[in-house]
């Protein structure tokens, strides 16, 4: 367009280099990180509840209390949610890459303390672990919103979507990771340490170096974070927000000449005519604009992320349930971890991992609509596929894996990877930040509440087979239908959500127009539905 600025122009048109594929590894660490940290939660509570809360009187072992789980489980998440509002609205302020830095020597720092958490009474070490994870949370919510919108507005209009999906995929390398940490560290002190299963010795069923075996997998996550530190500091600010925000042409085409290996010019006059008009987030400009955008936004990733989390978290209960992991009594405590995470691993590898990889290769072809809406339909059509004939399930444990395995693959290639893109590419850029991390804390809210009342609603209706502490639940069979109709609304909501494939980031958000025409000229294209 006429007044589209050159240097946005280069950006848009570049083909893809070597710097698309070092922000992608950049951006993409702090995502493998983000995963690691958030799920390798789920490989060692089962241990923490037999290492502190051992009963010598009971014939199962220790079981971590249900406040306890709910907390250990869940407040990383409301960390994260804090961290995504607030470091999404500092990025629109300060700049993407001033914060940058900041959230990952945060999640370097809080992964690190949360294997040193300690205490004198079980309770003072979870209480030091929760306060940890607290604040890791905090740095990982900060990444969401930074990464999508630098990956946004470093990559060119053809191949965007494609680019933030690929960020978004080392999600799936970090689940997997944890897994295979979990495996080698359970393994080695198995096979160092040998101990007799619960039922023949409880009390020295967990040997005491068991200990080390959770600290050494929570600790691990900060290792690929600090790796990438440096790279981090050294990228320019995105052109986009210094020249749009910032209204330093000068800076954002020396900063693009010097990536793009391009001589640019300074089109200073330009950036003062493009959208001065300023409108804030609470205005009644964009709520007419982009009110329903946002709503889109929040919405199907608050639904997603209920169903997504409360799938991903309690595999372990959901694997027990159906017999695929045996009775807890009848395994040692490192034998419990090794076989939680070998199932863990198996389902990223058969399903979780290839959907992100998925949606990276067809988001260019397909759109992100058709993608978002096909995903929650796929969910929704496995998930009351596992609830409704679930007795079925208990004596066919592979079939019960396969079709798991396919609501995480349809998750990952489908609405996982779209609720992340499409919030970074429908918001002007001095609001882009703060959008995206306002849409990813709607969706935490949905984890939480799936994280918390999972933990709750997935207890058997029998009074003598519940978990010590719990009330009787739905069962999780009931469970299942609700996530099940939950993903049902999903796709309701995706029909507020724009497609945004292969077009300009100023296009999409009206950016290029001169006051004058920018209220006539705004529009965003809707798929016909």
């Amino acid at each position: 367009m006429a007044n589209q600025l050159g240097v946005l122009n280069a950006l848009d048109a570049a083909k893809t280099q070597w710097y698309h594929f070092t922000a992608i590894v950049i951006a993409g660490m702090g995502f493998f990180t983000d995963a690691y940290d958030l799920f390798s939660i789920s490989l060692i509570t089962k241990l923490l509840g037999r290492i502190y809360y051992f009963d010598p009187l009971s014939s199962k072992p220790g079981t971590l209390p249900p406040r306890i789980a709910a907390a250990v489980n869940g407040v990383a998440f409301c960390g994260t949610l804090a961290g995504q509002l607030f470091f999404g609205w500092l990025g629109d302020k300060l700049g993407r890459k001033r914060v940058y830095g900041l959230t990952l020597m945060l999640m370097v720092i809080c992964s690190i303390a949360s294997g040193l958490s300690f205490g004198k009474s079980p309770a003072g070490v979870m209480a030091t672990l929760c306060f940890f994870r607290f604040w890791l949370g905090f740095g990982i919510g900060g990444d969401y919103p930074l990464s999508a919108t630098i990956m946004s507005e470093y990559a060119n209009k053809k191949t965007r979507g494609a680019f933030i999906a690929a960020v978004f995929a080392m999600q799936g390398f970090g689940i997997l990771t944890g897994g295979i940490v979990a495996l080698i560290v359970s393994a080695a002190f198995d096979h160092a340490y040998k101990a007799h299963p619960y039922s023949v010795d409880g009390e020295h069923s967990t040997v005491p170096q068991a200990d080390y075996i959770w600290r050494i997998i929570l600790m691990f996550g900060a290792i690929p974070a600090l790796l990438t530190y440096y790279w981090r500091m050294k990228m320019p600010e995105t052109a986009r927000y210094t020249a749009l925000v910032a209204r330093n042409a000068k800076q954002a085409a020396a900063d693009m000449s010097k990536v793009l290996q391009v001589d640019l010019n300074a089109e200073q006059e330009k950036v003062d005519k493009i959208g001065t008009e300023q409108f804030g987030l609470f205005s009644r400009e964009f709520a007419k604009r982009h009110g329903l955008h946002l709503l889109g936004t929040t919405s199907t990733w608050f639904l997603l992320d209920i169903a997504f989390y409360s799938s991903n978290l309690f595999q372990k209960d959901i694997f027990s349930s159906i017999g695929w992991l045996p009775k807890a009594e009848t395994m040692s405590a490192t034998q419990e971890v090794y076989k939680i995470a070998k199932a863990q691993t198996l389902i990223a590898l058969c399903g979780t991992v290839p959907g992100y990889w998925f949606t990276v290769a067809f988001i260019e072809h397909l759109g992100r609509f058709a993608i978002q809406l096909m995903g929650f339909f796929f969910m929704s059509v496995f998930m009351f596929a596992l609830a409704i004939p679930y007795p079925h399930w208990k004596n066919n444990n592979t079939g019960f894996l396969i079709m798991y395995s396919l609501t995480f693959f349809f998750a990952n290639f489908g609405p996982n990877a779209t609720t992340f893109i499409v919030p970074a590419e429908i918001f002007p850029a001095r609001l882009r930040s703060t959008c995206h991390g306002i849409s990813a804390a709607a969706g935490k809210a949905g984890a939480i509440v799936g994280s918390f009342g999972f933990l709750y609603a997935a207890q058997s209706t029998h009074h003598d087979k519940i978990d010590k502490g719990y009330h009787t639940g739905i069962g999780v069979k009931n469970s299942l239908i609700v996530l099940g109709a939950v993903n049902c609304l999903g796709m309701l909501f995706t029909l507020l959500v724009p497609e945004t494939m292969g077009r300009s980031l100023e296009d999409i958000t009206g950016e290029n127009e001169e006051d004058n025409g920018y209220q006539q000229r705004f529009s965003v294209e809707k798929v016909p539905v």
